[in-house]
């Protein structure tokens, strides 16, 4: 098979692409717009690998899109391209607005006069697959989880253009019939995040002796996805999702936001031990941010039934694997 990833250069992008590398024959092409949040070491080592073509491009650039299409024939889509972080979009939401609805609606606007081209055979095979977030469904009370028929209440920018861009998908399979699934994920970490997420950014001030900020009381609640879990179910359901379906992504591990700092600080106090002194004592509460939804959790259950799916990483495995890999790079860097 031949698939286009968009934003393949980002953080659940290259896991994805590393895990196609690995484990298939695909070709994969990656387009990206190489922002700030994209990290080219995250597929450093596959650049020459014949199965791997990468193109710089802006999901906003129709006519970009519609010759890549034409040039690379693809057997399907992986959507992953956005911006993803709350406080940015709060800040700025034009960015949010752009990349993650219009051009939402220009990739399936070529995908769509693509699609109507091809044959029988190759309609059948061909998949678009748009990967969500858990935040479209809003705020959650303790005892409930997110199932795929949770009804959208997005509470920031961010959140609410990626419902926006849900909606278009399913309009553009109902409307023109083009085959799409779509995944919605909880919060993710592992290894080449941006450090403008709460993990990576808490190893990072950390490491360099800074504040830790953590919002208000630090008492919401996130469902923690380690991203090569996360990989495997994205492939697993764009190889044998249904048609039409939607299929919620959790790594089943609920944590405190203030939880999963002391556990960063307390792992850190065993890989970079420092005498008469304590990571956690860098802990500084702020105000809290606008809009902030107090707790997401999600169901996968529909995923482990339908597909066989189940996470491989707890949080406490997964969470010493990060650190080792932010560490490992902090003391190279020192050495260097």
């Amino acid at each position: 098979m031949r698939i286009l990833i968009t934003g393949g250069s980002g953080f659940i992008g290259s896991a994805l692409i590393r895990k196609f590398l690995s484990s298939t024959d695909f070709e994969i092409l990656n387009i990206d717009k190489l922002t700030y949040a994209a990290d080219p070491q995250a597929l450093s080592g596959f650049e020459n690998n014949a199965n791997y073509i990468f193109r710089k491009a802006d999901i906003c650039d129709e006519k970009l899109l519609e010759n890549i299409f034409t040039d690379f024939r693809p057997d399907g889509v992986i959507h992953l391209a956005a911006e993803s972080h709350v406080d940015r979009s709060i800040l700025d939401p034009s960015h949010f607005i752009k990349t993650n609805i219009i051009g939402t609606f220009n990739l399936l606007e070529v995908a769509r006069k693509y699609f109507s081209q091809l044959s029988d055979k190759k309609r059948y095979l061909f998949r678009f697959h748009h990967v969500s977030t858990d935040e479209v469904y809003g705020d959650l009370k303790a005892g409930k989880f997110f199932t795929e028929n949770t009804p959208y209440a997005p509470s920031s920018p961010y959140s609410s253009s990626k419902a926006s861009s849900d909606h278009l998908v399913r309009a553009w399979h109902r409307t023109y019939g083009i085959p799409v699934v779509i995944t919605n994920c909880s919060n993710n970490y592992g290894p080449f995040q941006n450090k403008e997420k709460l993990i990576p950014l808490t190893i990072h001030n950390a490491i360099n002796r800074n504040d830790i900020p953590i919002y208000g009381s630090g008492l919401q609640v996130r469902d923690w996805l380690y991203v090569e879990d996360h990989a495997e179910a994205l492939i697993k359901v764009f190889l044998d999702g249904d048609v039409s379906e939607t299929y919620n992504i959790g790594g089943n591990n609920e944590k405190t936001n203030i939880d999963v700092v002391r556990t960063i600080c307390n792992l850190l106090d065993s890989m970079l031990p420092s005498s008469n002194f304590k990571y956690e004592s860098l802990i500084k509460h702020v105000e809290d941010r606008k809009g902030h939804d107090y707790r997401y959790a999600i169901d996968s259950s529909k995923l482990k039934n339908n597909l066989g799916w189940l996470p491989s990483e707890t949080f406490d495995s997964g969470i010493t694997k990060t650190i080792e890999h932010y560490v490992k790079n902090y003391l190279k860097a020192k050495i260097l």
